[in-house]
């Protein structure tokens, strides 16, 4: 909690000495409405640690401009888009993740860490092209057609084909074949 606002902090970078003391700078999101805030703090600072639930829910429908998520007691949370980040890109009907709620609202969700998905669009693979490691675009399928997503992908992946993708890095980790 800063300034009794709840954030969360993307990156923090340390400098001084034992002898000097520490400063710390943090580069913050806001968890309610994801504005950002960059501070220094002295190592002295204290803070309140926000505390947030999770539970599991399935991907329902898009309400412009709100994404409708059920429980298993068939509760509805709705979740702003722009809160959302890059789940948006791998949404899809049905799709079961963990929404994260603070002070009793859905903030957030999180994605499992790998999902698989089908190729929607790719390109062909050009013949004499295959001296090392090298990728292709392709877009894969998900609910809303204008969020569709790009992932790398080898050269042997073909449209509808289904791939692993680790929705932490947005990487492709290999195809799975029936």
């Amino acid at each position: 909690m800063i300034d009794s606002k709840p954030m969360i902090v993307l990156r923090s970078d340390i400098n001084g000495s034992s002898r000097t003391g520490f400063t710390y700078k943090w580069k913050m999101k806001s968890l309610l409405t994801g504005s950002p805030l960059e501070n220094v703090f002295r190592g002295d600072d204290k803070f309140d640690v926000v505390v947030l639930d999770k539970k599991p829910v399935t991907y329902s429908y898009f309400a412009d401009p709100l994404f409708v998520f059920m429980d298993d007691e068939y509760n509805q949370f709705e979740i702003e888009e722009e809160n959302m980040g890059e789940a948006l890109y791998y949404l899809k009907d049905g799709m079961e993740c963990e929404a994260v709620f603070y002070d009793g609202k859905a903030i957030s969700v999180e994605l499992p860490t790998t999902i698989t998905r089908q190729i929607f669009y790719s390109e062909p693979a050009v013949k004499g092209n295959t001296s090392g490691n090298v990728l292709k675009s392709a877009k894969i399928e998900n609910a809303i057609e204008a969020n569709r997503h790009t992932v790398q992908v080898p050269l042997f992946v073909s449209q509808d084909d289904s791939i692993e993708i680790d929705t932490r890095t947005n990487e492709y980790k290999r195809v799975i074949r029936n």
